[in-house]
């Protein structure tokens, strides 16, 4: 049954990431400013459980949950999946995406009149320095940290506290949007999607006021998909690229 996510406190004088209680796959629903989400929390203790997809044993975009679900073994479970960056007609990733540790496409720097070139824009790497990070895009051409898996996209919703500049309180550019945003102290992550359509703005404050997270990345609009069982969620449309997700009984 789809649970209340509401958060608990903050400590007084600093902003921390307010804790959340979750079903057992981790995924929950939350309303923030009164519009809703479903929030899906991962741990340091899960980061290896987390995967990223794009291919499939053929060599070809897998672009779907069920072909994602079909590359599993045995005794394996998807207990959350979204998509994870965007990407060109034929599906391959527009920036930097590693996959246990090998990069599948480079990182790209420049700036764009899409939304992945609207910078800053940003880098999601885990199994690095801390179990997750939100870097963005430059700095992390200039450090090249070690990551076991990454995928980039644009525009960062929460760059070290605040929202992205260009973000207008007042626009009604409006889509379903999904991203992830991590603690400050790189203990946890939460990857988050829009019941309804929502603006940049009202996005980017799910994650630093209703979260409390002080960097998180935009995934993508419009297109944008989950696939939770915990929540009666199973998303279908348009063929995806990048994908990450939770696996149950993985290792």
């Amino acid at each position: 049954m789809p649970i209340d996510l509401r958060p608990l406190g903050v400590a007084v004088g600093m902003l921390l990431a307010w804790a959340i209680p979750a079903a057992a796959d981790g995924c929950g629903r939350m309303t923030h400013d009164g519009r809703g989400y479903v929030v899906c929390e991962v741990s340091a203790a899960q980061e290896p459980a987390l995967r990223l997809w794009q291919d499939g044993s053929d060599g070809q975009p897998l672009k779907n949950f069920a072909n994602v679900r079909a590359t599993l073994g045995r005794g394996e479970s998807l207990a959350f999946a979204m998509n994870a960056g965007m990407y060109h007609a034929d599906h391959r990733p527009v920036g930097l995406l590693v996959i246990d540790g090998v990069e599948v496409q480079p990182i790209v720097t420049g700036a764009s009149n899409d939304n992945f070139g609207m910078l800053p824009n940003g880098v999601f790497c885990t199994g690095g320095a801390k179990p997750f990070q939100v870097i963005e895009s430059r700095a992390f051409a200039d450090v090249r940290p070690d990551c076991r898996l990454a995928t980039q996209s644009g525009p960062m919703l929460v760059i070290d506290g605040d929202l992205h500049p260009r973000f207008l309180a007042d626009s009604d550019s409006r889509y379903i949007r999904n991203g992830v945003g991590v603690s400050p102290d790189g203990q946890t992550a939460w990857f988050a999607i829009s019941d309804r359509a929502v603006t940049f703005h009202e996005f980017g404050r799910l994650f630093r006021d209703g979260l409390g997270v002080r960097d998180a990345l935009y995934f993508d609009g419009s297109i944008s998909r989950l696939y939770a069982p915990g929540v009666n969620r199973a998303d279908f449309g348009r063929s995806l690229g990048p994908i990450i997700g939770l696996v149950d009984g993985a290792g």
